[in-house]
């Protein structure tokens, strides 16, 4: 009986240690759980826009390039992880209005239009518009654009600036595609005479094309590039409050060094 009695105590307060141990362990891992675990936030962009957002290749299958640096940088200080989703530029703002991103970081310029179906970020980098036309024969001037085919990325900033040209009284052709390099190929192929582009985009090509001109627009404002969120996001103020830090401690600028002051396109 004795014996008994003695099992049966010495069973019972393994027992309450292994319960105990148990709940040790599911409270460590929780913990660790909840520190190694974050946030994921699913990132929309269109990467085919160097040295904005592009796959190199020669280096594997990833997304690098500036926005990406900018939204990893943001995600680690806010404490999140990002996700990239790559599709059409045109298609972001819808992918946005149906919660299947949480932000778009794609060098999307804020206009009137967009605004009222998200909402964005301050500007985090400004740049002008471009015309490129071959080396051989070279339009400089929108009044050149008279009779020609012109190229532009469907739903961009270029798109509204090519026919805010033509209702100027330019007769031209307006071509839109989804993505730059298709747009770099027609115009090499000649099948389009011209393409507007970003400036910053564009130099990567004319520094790796000694076939191509580019030309800024005349007395054109700046296009400015922000994230934008659906619409009352709370990320919007968290991105802001970043974005601000990273003006003033110099990041941006390091990061616009790293990209801009090199060839990012092959």
């Amino acid at each position: 009986m004795k014996r008994n009695w003695l099992v049966g105590l010495v069973g019972l307060l393994l027992a309450i240690a292994l319960v105990a141990c148990g709940a040790s362990n599911e409270d460590g891992a929780s913990n660790g759980d909840t520190k190694e675990s974050k946030e994921t936030l699913v990132m929309g962009t269109s990467a085919d826009y160097p040295p904005f957002e592009y796959i190199d290749s020669s280096k594997g299958d990833d997304i690098i390039g500036f926005d990406v640096d900018i939204a990893n940088y943001i995600a680690d200080e806010l404490g999140y992880t990002i996700e990239i989703k790559d599709m059409d530029f045109s298609g972001l703002i819808t992918a946005l209005s149906s919660e299947r991103v949480d932000f778009v970081l794609a060098g999307m310029t804020p206009t009137e239009e967009r605004k009222e179906n998200v909402d964005f970020s301050e500007i985090y980098y400004t740049a002008n518009h471009m015309i490129v036309s071959s080396a051989s024969n070279k339009i400089t001037t929108p009044e050149e654009l008279e009779g020609k085919k012109v190229g532009v990325q469907l739903g961009s900033i270029q798109e509204d600036k090519a026919n805010e040209i033509k209702d100027g009284g330019v007769g031209m052709e307006i071509i839109t595609l989804n993505r730059i390099p298709e747009l770099i190929q027609e115009l090499k192929s000649g099948r389009y005479d011209a393409i507007v582009i970003e400036d910053t985009v564009a130099n990567g090509y004319l520094k790796s094309n000694d076939d191509l001109s580019g030309e800024n627009l005349p007395n054109t404002e700046e296009a400015g590039s922000a994230v934008a969120f659906p619409k009352d996001s709370e990320l919007t103020e968290e991105f802001n409050n970043v974005i601000k830090d990273m003006k003033e401690n110099g990041k941006m600028d390091e990061l616009i060094e790293k990209w801009f002051a090199q060839d990012t396109v092959e």
